[in-house]
């Protein structure tokens, strides 16, 4: 995926001010318009003039966008950090002329599909009371989180346009529950906590996206828990009893004898909590020790000697 720098693509500095980038885009605009520009690529250029100005228009999405810094060249292969927006609040801001279904998937990686879409208007000077408009963010939480809820403050960051037409990022502070069994991708819904509405119409709800850290040893998709357990050789040839520390606890496991590397074990019902429960499968991981002294070595020969193993068998043998 390419890198699209929305500020050379409207011919602008980054530290262009709110009007010239409304000035830029009008100007670009009507150049490319495929209603009535006669250029070959016309219509490839409206569309991608629209969607910078949808960016750099709006407040959020450009502070957003200029928190992946300046580093970055037209063209260059792009992925998002990852969690490159966490904990920053989006409002959206309506769209330009352009359909936002053709926006690059560029766009997409960064805001989604479409991104968002304020409401609220004012006409003839008469002010309408309206909702305020439902915002959107996204935190990381631990998967233990998950197993037994938890109490969480977090700071989200918003922007307004200062004095000089620049989006300035502000920051608020807000104590969250997070539920029992909550899953990745699942939204937890602040009432109230969005945008504020216009006139006596009641704020919006803020809505936050919960993704799970990364951890060393835990995986979840969907209620299903993944737990990379390393055995030594004996204990998977032999078998044996192991205690085994889950998200919810520590256990004791039986191991089979001959257990095999990727080999997967349940425990049912101790993935995440649910009504239906997930399960959990230990994955067993079969880990060498080195050997680092002559007496290691020696072992080693001795195991090599009493098995008449080939781990490659035939295949790829010459």
């Amino acid at each position: 995926m390419e890198y699209r720098d929305y500020y050379q693509i409207l011919g602008v500095e980054r530290s262009a001010g709110q009007d010239e980038i409304k000035r830029a885009y009008r100007k670009l605009a009507r150049k490319y318009h495929p209603d009535v520009s006669k250029e070959g690529d016309a219509e490839d250029r409206f569309k991608e003039v629209s969607e910078a100005y949808e960016v750099l228009k709006d407040p959020e999405k450009r502070a957003a966008y200029d928190q992946l810094g300046s580093n970055w060249n037209s063209g260059q292969d792009f992925n998002p950090p990852p969690n490159w927006d966490q904990g920053f609040e989006f409002h959206g801001g309506g769209y330009t002329e352009a359909d936002p279904e053709a926006f690059s998937d560029f766009f997409e990686s960064l805001f989604g599909r479409g991104g968002f879409h304020r409401g609220g208007f004012q006409q003839g000077g008469r002010q309408f009371h309206a909702q305020g408009e439902n915002t959107y963010a996204r935190i990381a939480i631990d998967i233990e989180d998950s197993y037994r809820g938890s109490k969480r403050q977090i700071t989200l960051k918003h922007s307004e346009l200062g004095a000089d037409g620049r989006p300035v990022v502000k920051e608020r502070t807000l104590n969250v529950t997070i539920p029992k069994g909550v899953t990745e991708g699942q939204q937890i819904r602040l009432a109230g906590q969005g945008q504020p509405g216009m006139g006596q119409g009641k704020a919006g709800d803020l809505f936050l996206e919960i993704h799970f850290n990364p951890h060393a040893r835990f995986s979840v998709e969907g209620k299903t828990v993944y737990l990379d357990l390393p055995v030594a050789p004996w204990e998977a040839a032999l078998g044996d009893k192991v205690r085994v520390h889950t998200p919810d606890g520590p256990v004791n496991l039986t191991l089979p004898a001959n257990s095999k590397s990727g080999s997967k074990l349940r425990l049912k019902g101790r993935g995440l909590p649910a009504k239906e429960p997930g399960d959990l499968y230990v994955v067993v991981d079969i880990v060498t020790p080195p050997a680092t002294n002559d007496a290691e070595k020696a072992a080693y020969r001795q195991f090599r000697d009493a098995f008449k193993f080939d781990p490659r068998g035939d295949a790829g043998g010459v």
